[in-house]
């Protein structure tokens, strides 16, 4: 079993921590790109991700100027243990409106409804929610109360109602992180530790993949029937 909590600050360091091992161990499952661990490329997600969810996490204690909350799933036998997270983005101006930014279950916990469980928190605070997933994903998000109303890039974007908020969402600009020295670094490491062309390789991968997601993501819309 577990419980369900709401947070509008930074959490504890403890569940902090957790949260952002979720995010390295399920980058996966959470990033847009969806790279696969085989790719080279994928401890520069990690840490890429990682970071924007860290940034996240901080704004919510108002520094950033931009509404932030978060759901944890916690495990009931050991309140300590976070099973699963749920990071959201409040619409300014449009106060049922919300925008799914991260979500994230243990391996060891799936299929208990704990990633229904969130939704619903969240949605019970903030009834009209978007998102954005990969095909395979839509059915689960459908059985959620979500609807697919279009396509964004290599993901088809969902939302509870048939159409989008009036609202705005704050959204981190992500690009520096991916020009920061930590970057660089570990970009500097794998290009030593795979070689030049094994890098290569990595990056026409992920593209290869990404155009796929994205092909697979228009078709799917185009299918239902709803104009791109």
């Amino acid at each position: 079993m577990f419980t369900v909590t709401r947070l509008e600050s930074p959490p504890p360091e403890a569940i902090r921590s957790q949260i952002m091992q979720m995010v390295v161990d399920y980058v996966t499952d959470i990033s847009a790109v969806a790279i696969a661990p085989s790719n080279p490329l994928y401890r520069l997600y990690q840490y890429g991700v990682g970071y924007e969810v860290h940034l996240y996490l901080e704004a919510m204690d108002g520094s950033r100027e931009m509404p932030v909350e978060l759901i944890v799933a916690l495990d009931a036998d050991d309140p300590a243990t976070v099973v699963g997270f749920l990071l959201y983005l409040p619409a300014t101006g449009d106060p049922e409106a919300c925008s799914l930014a991260y979500m994230a279950v243990s391996l060891s916990h799936r299929r208990q409804g704990i990633a229904r469980s969130m939704v619903q928190a969240m949605l019970g605070r903030y009834p009209h929610a978007e998102l954005a997933c990969v095909t395979g994903k839509v059915p689960c998000f459908e059985s959620m109360g979500f609807q697919v109303i279009g396509v964004r890039g290599p993901q088809v974007l969902m939302n509870t109602r048939d159409y989008r908020t009036h609202g705005q969402f704050a959204v981190l600009d992500v690009a520096p992180i991916y020009r920061s020295v930590e970057v660089r670094q570990i970009h500097t490491y794998l290009l030593q530790q795979q070689g030049k062309k094994a890098m290569v390789d990595a990056e026409k991968q992920r593209d290869r993949h990404l155009d796929q997601l994205t092909r697979q993501a228009l078709a799917f819309v185009q299918q239902a029937g709803i104009s791109v």
